[in-house]
Parts: structure tokens; C-alpha cells; sequence
């Protein structure tokens, strides 16, 4: 019959046993690494998200400010249903400006600040049960 000395010695010891707890707590780590790498692209690709509709939202501003002062010189130069359709454009365009903005706003918000938490709290999660 094997004893307990012989099954230590065939398995590793002790050295055997720190061996895997280090390559385990490695292993664990890099999976940390690689989650908040992950939540850190979602946030940024949120970010891009909400800057590019910000960028639309003002090139709307922009376009629905010259329609603006288009409608005011066609209203000046003469009162024919024109200056009524450019005012209509301008509005629709305004309106279209405000509703990218505040979803823009809204994945922006979203995405900021930049920082991991599920791996975060993950990585004290871990800790915590190495600390046991």
C-alpha cells in the first residue's frame, strides 16, 4: 500500500500544489485583462456612438440655420407661400438636430467615463477569495 508521503511525492507536494494555485491565479488574471479590455471597447464604441450622432446633430444645426436665414430674406422680399415652406424645412431640420442631440447625449452618457467595472469587481471578487 502506497503511503501518504509516496502520494504527496507522486502528485508534487507542495511545490506541485503552489505550481497550480500560481498558474490558476495566472489564468485568472488574464481573464481579468481580457474583460476589461472588452468593456473598455464597449465604452469607447459607445463614445465614438454618441460624438458621431453629436457631430450629425450640429451639421443639422448648421443646415437648419441657413434655412433660417433663408425663410427670413423670402419673408422679406415677398409674403408668397415660399417663406412658409422654408420655415416648415427649418423647423423639421431644428427638430431633427435636437432629437440626434439628445440621443447622442444619452451614448455618451452611457459609454463615460471609460472605466471597466465588471472587471473591476471581478478583480475584487478575486481577491477576496484568495485573500480566504
Amino acid at each position: 500500500m502506497p503511503t501518504r508521503a509516496a502520494d504527496a511525492s507522486a502528485d508534487g507536494g507542495l511545490g506541485g500544489a503552489t505550481k497550480q494555485v500560481a498558474e490558476h491565479a495566472s489564468a485568472i488574471v488574464r481573464l481579468e485583462l481580457e474583460l476589461a479590455a472588452l468593456e473598455l471597447k464597449k465604452k469607447v464604441v459607445a463614445l465614438a456612438i454618441g460624438i458621431g450622432l453629436l457631430v450629425g446633430a450640429g451639421l443639422f444645426a448648421l443646415y437648419g440655420l441657413g434655412f433660417a436665414f433663408a425663410a427670413v430674406s423670402a419673408a422679406f422680399h415677398t409674403f408668397l407661400p415660399a417663406w412658409a415652406a422654408l420655415l416648415i424645412t427649418t423647423g423639421i431640420l431644428f427638430t431633427l438636430a435636437g432629437l440626434l442631440g439628445l440621443v447622442g447625449l444619452g451614448r455618451i452618457a452611457r459609454g463615460a467615463p471609460p472605466v471597466p467595472e465588471q472587471a473591476i469587481a471581478e478583480a475584487k471578487l478575486t481577491s477576496e477569495a484568495l485573500k480566504r
